[in-house]
């Protein structure tokens, strides 16, 4: 995932927070309600066992996982930055952070210890290609105890847009204005232009980087998660789709 490290280190990284446009603390919240729809947690104690973020960013999920009562919460991601970040709001929360890659999961994690893994907030198109994305199911499917729960949340992008469909608005505040561009050049990925302009004084400057999606039919995802052993149930997450796999309870 070089491709991707590059563009989070050199540029989305001191951008990342910004472009949700919301206090930091209002987008943890919105993520503990998305996350409690989908994982439905009825236990009483405030120790739901261990909960992996892949793709932890700025740690918007990893706090939610935390405080609906998950512990400990392992916060997985390539982006320094974007960890130390996430350790200056932790406070005392039950949290420890890995910087590395997501797909290295059995590297990290022993199998059959955690009881919730989550991949959200489009982070599994950062992967290569449709191989690594079944071999990261794999890998997730192992490291799930019986009865575990995987969220996934991510864009289906596998239906081409044009003309200027393709030019989609970040965020923009007196300072900053965050703009996509997607140009489906590929069949399998699609490659997206991140344009910021930052208010210097009365000049506006431009930054620019570009990376690699997959397109990834939700119809193919969901089929690669069954064929790992996890039954799947479709929904939202805002405006992302979401994918939520159970691993079958032991017999």
């Amino acid at each position: 995932m070089s491709e991707v490290q590059d563009h989070y280190r050199n540029f989305l990284a001191r951008h990342y927070t910004w472009m949700f446009g919301t206090p930091f603390a209002a987008k943890v919240a919105e993520q503990k309600t998305i996350l409690e729809d989908a994982l439905q947690p009825t236990a009483a104690s405030r120790d739901l066992g261990l909960a992996i973020d892949l793709g932890s960013g700025s740690g918007f999920q990893t706090f939610a996982l935390s405080e609906i009562g998950y512990s400990p919460v392992l916060a997985v991601d390539s982006s320094e930055a974007l960890l130390k970040e996430l350790q200056a709001h932790q406070g005392s929360r039950p949290v420890q952070t890995i910087c590395g890659d997501l797909s290295k999961l059995n590297g990290f994690v022993s199998p059959a210890t955690a009881q919730v893994i989550v991949c959200m907030g489009d982070t599994i198109t950062h992967l290569s290609n449709e191989g690594a994305v079944e071999e990261l199911l794999r890998s997730v499917a192992d490291t799930l105890i019986p009865g575990g729960t995987f969220v996934i949340s991510y864009r289906d992008l596998s239906v081409e847009v044009t003309g200027l469909d393709r030019f989609i608005p970040v965020y923009a505040d007196e300072g900053k204005v965050m703009t996509c561009f997607l140009e489906f050049d590929r069949p399998d990925t699609v490659l997206v232009h991140d344009l910021l302009y930052n208010r210097e004084g009365q000049q506006w400057r431009l930054e620019k980087s570009n990376y690699r999606k997959l397109r990834l039919p939700v119809d193919w995802l969901e089929d690669a998660m069954v064929r790992v052993g996890f039954k799947v149930h479709r929904g939202q997450a805002g405006r992302l789709l979401r994918l939520v796999g159970h691993k079958p309870q032991a017999r």
